[in-house]
């Protein structure tokens, strides 16, 4: 099997939910280890609708923990601007927890993926044995760009959300490192006590 190691994948949380994080792990709401702190900058409606939606492999997509391909996403966008009922979040309180796909390989980690936005009905969903040709099933070209409108092709902004989904919790060891939108931010994650070395602020993933 090839390496997977230059796949990366983004959890983006909010930077109150870290120190949970760097005791426990990314957790699942269902997990005992759950935390009962846990700062959303997500769209509640949207999370309410990802709860119950079933899936091909017979599983409800909110059982897995998503992570996306890429940065500056549509759903970030929200978070920042505040649309949709979403209370808008400062974009320094907003962190990414970064993983590769061959973290989660090596791990042994449950996981499915999608070409597109998990509830999107032209999504398709692939399983394991279909990560040797994720570089064709996944248009990285959409999912690495810049801006998702396009007249020309009105299915670029689904593609984009392609989604990495992992079932159940995630040890922390499966985080290779945090991006962050400033100095601020950095400062505070290595108070929480993350070495300076896995901390990088890079504002061009923010809005």
């Amino acid at each position: 099997m090839p390496s997977h190691d230059k796949i990366y994948l983004y959890r983006m949380t909010h930077i109150g939910n870290i120190p949970h994080i760097l005791e426990f792990g990314i957790t699942h709401v269902s997990s005992p280890h759950a935390n009962p702190q846990f700062v959303s900058v997500g769209d509640q409606s949207l999370i309410s609708t990802r709860t119950n939606h079933l899936l091909d492999n017979g599983k409800r997509l909110g059982d897995y923990i998503p992570f996306y391909f890429g940065a500056r996403t549509p759903m970030l966008f929200v978070m920042q601007r505040g649309f949709n009922n979403v209370p808008a979040t400062a974009p320094e309180d907003i962190v990414y927890c970064v993983s590769t796909l061959q973290k989660i390989v090596d791990l042994s980690l449950d996981f499915v993926f999608t070409d597109g936005h998990a509830i999107d009905s032209f999504s398709s969903l692939y399983y394991p044995d279909n990560i040797d040709d994720i570089n064709n099933l996944l248009d990285f070209d959409a999912i690495n760009a810049k801006y998702w409108r396009d007249e020309a092709d009105l299915d670029r902004k689904r593609r984009k959300e392609a989604e990495f989904l992992v079932l159940g919790d995630i040890p922390l060891n499966a985080i290779s490192g945090y991006i962050v939108y400033n100095e601020q931010a950095k400062a505070k994650l290595m108070e929480y006590g993350i070495g300076e070395r896995f901390v990088v602020i890079k504002n061009n993933f923010y809005f």
